[in-house]
């Protein structure tokens, strides 16, 4: 049984809880005091990560004044203004920016620079509809899905150290949930036929288990059983002999099961329901399923870092994009972003993020839970 403790109180907004990091190793902002009178300062930004297309909350004095219209900048990138006032900003990040701070501007000068993490895409022409998955050699391997029914040439990519796209499967209509086992075997769902495959690392493929129902996310847990989210309402257990049981049952979801293991050896799920207002699940090792935290808007995606936080892709209190919940079940915004389905931890920090046509690696600076052990 977890010992974390639940809740069904969602924290404040995010610009509420402004100048908080994203992690322990998270910015810090500067707090260089510019000359002249009434140049803007830059209090304190929320969250402090962001991907393109992301939106930031800018408190500080001076941000806007009567004349001129303010301007935010990421290097020399202007950004998209979407608010203004002269002690708050909400700015949308630009597409391809390469700098790590951002200034505002406005008649009477610019502020002083302020961190910002901000993600570059590393892949496209994508359909993840869950987390991508990385090998022991740090290869991160991304779908295809599809429309239901739709059948495409390459089902799985697989996307190198350097970045560079391959096709690593095709013919698994639908692909969707992906896991890796200790040897390198990769496992992929199709939520159509209800199969889960297994590719061995040279792209051989062959059945590993059928009637798996509409098969969603995957998870292996210390003992090498395969656990699959049939999304209408059962999360299916797989030993290594391959003997299906039904661990527990859940609440249908309108997307997918998104599953992980916790420190403790507790299974979590997401699952999107017509609620605005979801949870996010704790089932025990004997398959009783509580409810961890309730407040997220369509959570999906979801994966722990060493410390035991969950980063889950969801909505919290309106704001979109990567919620981080705390052991004691505290969430907050800690990346901005929008149409993003899942997430793993990479290589030296990296998180890697799943929007519904791309991936965009942002160095976060935080290390992720081994997903086999």
């Amino acid at each position: 049984m977890s010992l974390w403790k639940k809740t069904e109180k969602p924290e404040p907004p995010a610009e509420k809880t402004a100048g908080k990091t994203p992690g322990k190793q998270g910015l810090q902002l500067e707090r260089t005091t510019p000359t002249g009178k009434n140049v803007p300062q830059i209090a304190s930004m929320s969250p402090l990560a962001a991907i393109p297309g992301g939106e930031l909350v800018i408190r500080g004095t001076g941000l806007a004044d009567n004349g001129h219209r303010p301007q935010v900048r990421f290097g020399d990138q202007p950004g998209s203004l979407l608010l203004s006032s002269s002690n708050r900003l909400i700015v949308r990040v630009p597409e391809e920016i390469t700098s790590r701070s951002l200034t505002v501007e406005t008649g009477n000068g610019a502020s002083a620079p302020a961190p910002v993490l901000v993600g570059r895409t590393i892949a496209e022409n994508l359909h993840p509809v869950a987390n991508p998955a990385l090998d022991a050699q740090g290869n991160i391997f991304a779908t295809f899905s599809g429309a239901r029914g739709q059948k495409v040439s390459t089902s799985v990519f697989k996307i190198d150290l350097n970045h560079v796209m391959h096709p690593f499967l095709n013919e698994v209509m639908n692909a969707t949930g992906l896991a890796f086992d200790r040897q390198g075997n990769l496992y992929v769902s199709s939520r159509t036929e209800g199969s889960i495959y297994r590719v061995t690392p040279d792209g051989q493929r062959s059945t590993y288990a059928q009637g798996m129902g509409v098969a969603t996310g995957m998870a292996f847990d210390r003992d090498e059983n395969l656990y699959v989210g049939d999304r209408t309402g059962t999360i299916f257990k797989i030993s290594p002999d391959r003997q299906i049981f039904v661990f527990a049952t859940v609440e249908p979801s309108v997307a997918a099961y998104h599953l992980a293991f916790g420190p403790t050896g507790d299974l979590y799920l997401t699952g999107p329901t017509t609620s605005s207002f979801d949870h996010l699940m704790s089932i025990s090792p004997a398959g009783v399923v509580t409810s961890f935290y309730r407040g997220l808007g369509r959570p999906q995606g979801l994966a722990f870092d060493v410390d035991g936080n969950i980063y889950v892709t969801a909505s919290l209190a309106g704001a979109r994009g990567v919620v981080r919940v705390t052991p004691d079940a505290r969430a907050e915004l800690v990346v901005s972003g929008y149409d993003l389905v899942g997430l793993a931890f990479g290589r030296q920090g990296a998180l890697i993020l799943a929007t519904n046509s791309s991936l965009v690696e942002l160095p976060l600076g935080v290390q992720g839970l081994p997903l086999v052990k």
